[in-house]
């Protein structure tokens, strides 16, 4: 009888760190964008594609936190509504701050619709970094 629970206790501690070892690391990053600067966008929704490329990073949750002159990319009068959609499927989360849409006098009917809105772009990133998210600014 000895010998079975010992046996029992050896397969329950192998199966155990088998679940252990599937068990993949979450990663959540967000991005800032406060440039209008055509380069800097580009390169930040460039940025964003690979990290959701790197195959290291197999469940990643990103979101891009736009403010100041970032609201450009997110502004319909600008060519960046394909790169964004295509982040958009892929599971990005795209937010402009609503201070800066006040200061500038932007509307959300000047915005993509797939759009989500947040009080305070800085705010967000305060409260994203508190709760364990990486903090990328280009």
């Amino acid at each position: 009888m000895k010998k079975v629970i010992l046996l029992f206790c050896l397969f329950s501690l192998l199966v155990m760190q088998y679940a252990m070892g599937q068990r993949k690391t979450r990663y959540k990053a967000i991005y800032q964008l406060n440039s209008d600067d055509d380069k800097t966008i580009r390169n930040t929704l460039r940025n964003i594609k690979n990290a959701l490329e790197d195959p290291r990073l197999q469940t990643v949750t990103i979101e891009l936190v736009a403010h100041g002159g970032g609201v450009t990319a997110f502004k319909k009068d600008h060519p960046y509504e394909e790169l964004l959609q295509e982040l958009k499927t892929r599971g990005v989360i795209l937010v402009e701050c609503e201070n800066t849409m006040r200061e500038r006098n932007i509307s959300k009917e000047e915005l993509f619709p797939f759009i989500k809105y947040t009080p305070s772009g800085n705010g967000e990133l305060i409260i994203k970094q508190q709760e364990g998210w990486s903090y990328v600014h280009p």
